[in-house]
């Protein structure tokens, strides 16, 4: 059994400048995290729990290419983002640094609140309703690279294996 994970929803259109706002940048990670979507959702930051999944709309992770936008949601120990599309920028920077994005047509259905199981091999949802909402595929190096916690995690990993 797939543990469950409680979904945040967002709009369309939520960008960098939301995920990491730009006042906060010289702060690194660690400063710029509690103000993760503060502008959208204010209580976000504080009530978020490591392993809880965003479900937003389209055009997820729009603007900059600042990759601090996705590390804040690591930081804060978002499990996954759904959304039916993500800058492309974003969505490469999200799985260097760990992040799984799941892109699915069907994220806009899911509701605030609602606990959501995520099937990495068969890449589905499946709502408590048991409901199955289906994910777009995902090239097996990017789920690797989430696995293994982001790229550098990974190389070092593959480091230490060469190594040893």
């Amino acid at each position: 059994m797939n543990p469950t994970h409680k979904v945040w929803k967002l709009g369309a259109d939520i960008d960098t400048d939301q995920l990491a706002p730009g006042a906060y940048m010289k702060l690194g990670i660690d400063g710029i995290a509690p103000h993760c979507l503060e502008a959208v959702r204010p209580e976000f930051a504080a009530q978020v729990r490591p392993g809880d999944v965003i479900a937003a709309g389209p055009n997820f992770g729009i603007g900059s290419s600042r990759e601090q936008a996705a590390g804040a949601l690591v930081q804060l120990g978002v499990r996954a983002v759904i959304a039916p599309s993500f800058s492309g920028l974003f969505f490469r920077n999200a799985f260097n640094l760990g992040l799984l994005l799941l892109t699915c047509p069907q994220a806009t259905q899911l509701s605030e609140g609602e606990t959501v199981a995520l099937d990495l091999q068969a890449l589905t949802l499946t709502r408590a309703s048991g409901e199955v909402l289906a994910c777009d595929p995902i090239p097996g190096f990017l789920l690797d690279m989430v696995e293994a916690g982001g790229l550098l995690n990974q190389l070092r990993q593959r480091r230490t294996k060469a190594t040893a």
